[in-house]
């Protein structure tokens, strides 16, 4: 039992970094500039100002956009799933289903973290990734460890 609280919790928590990284505004950062994968807030005077992406190519900002959001529907799609499969899997069974949404999860947080890294900032001298950017690289991780968890875990026979 206190396997699958652990794991439920694991879970939630990976949901919770993903959204985090997809919607927060700092996956890169300097002193008067936050940019995530929607928009770049500029400190100007005494406030932030929203602007919209300049001087980035559309189609790799796009898969990243895109990928950010799948990997958080997945990921929940995955719990759901696994919720479900608790009580109708019979015994000794595996958690296959469960575990290739989380897999497919982590691949796309991945994808999206890997071309973010690739293709955008590659030419700025100042700043540094953000604490979203960071959370994405986690949630890799821990997703990664939660589909392979899922793949290998069987329900126990009693």
């Amino acid at each position: 039992m206190l396997i699958l609280a652990g794991i439920i919790v694991l879970h939630v928590t990976s949901i919770i970094l993903l959204l985090v990284a997809t919607i927060d505004n700092a996956w890169w950062l300097t002193e008067k500039v936050s940019t995530d994968v929607w928009g770049r807030w500029e400190w100007t005077g005494s406030a932030w100002h929203y602007h919209s992406l300049k001087n980035v190519p559309d189609d790799f900002i796009e898969v990243v956009q895109a990928t950010t959001v799948l990997s958080c529907i997945f990921a929940t799609l995955s719990l759901f799933v696994f919720m479900a499969q608790l009580f109708t899997l019979g015994k000794g069974h595996r958690f296959t289903f469960s575990g290739v949404l989380q897999l497919i999860s982590c691949l796309c947080i991945m994808i999206a973290a890997s071309i973010y890294t690739a293709e955008f900032h590659t030419q700025d001298t100042e700043g540094g990734y953000g604490h979203s950017f960071i959370l994405a690289w986690i949630s890799f991780v821990i997703t990664l460890i939660l589909g392979i968890t899922y793949v290998i875990l069987r329900k126990k026979s009693e």
